[in-house]
């Protein structure tokens, strides 16, 4: 077989005219001037500019004991900011709560849900039993977390002496509303 050249396989005619359209120069410009073209209707409304928001700045928080302070959503806690909230512009706002101790159910248990986009709770310290709809009663402690849908109705039902929240809320400025039975 020495000495021999390899022929052409030949191709059939359809084959031929598809590779002959693919090379096509007229082709490549048609397919070019039609490709994404905005379309304009009725109807469409222009997509909101998105709104610039400041440069973020670093927040560092050293743990003070004279940090906590009882000028939070609820009177039987203390809330110790993380700065966050005022790093972010008010993109978010992050603390650590206290709940005071002993556990007034009569105060303590009432429903009520945010006006949020996010919201996250991890214990620190000791334990709290929650209510949420859709999930009920849980017992949370050290180690544990959960999240929170924008508006859940909710409710803490008991919680340890000594325990410690951490809190994440996206935006850091959202409305609470109680509900009554």
């Amino acid at each position: 077989m020495a000495g021999k050249k390899p022929t052409k396989k030949p191709i059939s005619r359809a084959a031929a005219r598809t590779a002959a359209r693919k090379k096509s120069p007229a082709r490549k410009a048609a397919a070019k001037s039609s490709a994404r073209k905005p379309i304009k209707g009725k109807g469409r409304t222009p997509a909101p500019a998105k709104r610039a928001r400041p440069k973020q700045r670093i927040a560092v928080s050293h743990y003070r004991d004279e940090d906590f302070k009882a000028d939070g959503l609820r009177a039987y806690a203390h809330y110790r900011d993380l700065g966050v909230a005022a790093a972010s512009h008010g993109l978010a706002q992050a603390h650590v709560i206290r709940l005071i101790g002993p556990c007034n159910p009569d105060q303590v248990s009432k429903l009520h849900f945010h006006h949020v986009d996010f919201q996250m709770v991890y214990v620190l310290k000791g334990w709290v039993k929650t209510y949420m709809e859709g999930q009920g009663e849980t017992l949370m402690q050290q180690g544990s977390s959960w999240t929170q849908p924008p508006k859940i109705k909710h409710m803490i039902l008991d919680y340890s002496d000594d325990v410690e929240l951490l809190e994440v809320i996206l935006p850091a400025e959202f409305r609470t509303v109680e509900l009554t039975a």
